[in-house]
């Protein structure tokens, strides 16, 4: 099913959370918001929006954290349904892409439900005092390789991390609902 992400609710803060990559290395939302802010996404190993924009994901979040930003993956899909989206799927599906970030397991949906993750890709961009400023799309290339594309995603993280704040025009998130149990 295909959905959109919400607006973005400005000052939002985000809930702390601790979570498991893969391999059972610990990670929280906490130790993770830096001087420069956090991009929390939530994508999974098969949707198709995910796979389609997975490269240009790899490479905007790579520069990212190149420029101090972090940046933490959450996949809260039901992998017991859904078995391409298991935690061994995940390191593989990481390792195709070149993943840089922690890709981390919500075993319980507690951290998609909290956040109020819809679909996957769904990108929420904090700054350094972990309140929401960003709720937008990748880019808008959407499901093409665009050399000519909107990094919309980039500049936004680039923003907070500078002023704390995110643009007022954001294009909402597009892809394929979280799977929930």
């Amino acid at each position: 099913m295909l959905l959109d992400t919400p607006i973005c609710d400005f000052g939002w803060q985000a809930p702390d959370f601790k979570l498991k990559n893969a391999n059972g290395d610990v990670f929280s939302m906490s130790e993770n918001l830096g001087k420069k802010g956090l991009l929390i996404m939530f994508i999974c190993n098969h949707c198709p929006y995910v796979k389609a924009i997975a490269t240009r994901l790899a490479e905007d979040t790579e520069q990212l954290m190149a420029e101090g930003i972090n940046v933490l993956a959450v996949m809260s899909n039901d992998y017991q349904h859904v078995e391409a989206d298991s935690p061994q799927n995940m390191l593989r599906f990481a390792e195709q892409y070149g993943f840089k970030f922690p890709y981390l397991v919500d075993e319980d949906q507690q951290v998609g439900k909290q956040y109020g993750a819809v679909c996957t890709p769904d990108f929420f961009g904090f700054n350094h005092l972990g309140e929401l400023q960003y709720r937008g799309r990748l880019d808008d290339a959407r499901l093409h390789n665009d050399p000519n594309r909107e990094p919309e995603l980039l500049n936004a993280m680039q923003l907070i991390a500078a002023i704390g704040k995110g643009p007022k025009q954001q294009t909402a998130s597009m892809g394929c609902s979280i799977k929930w149990r």
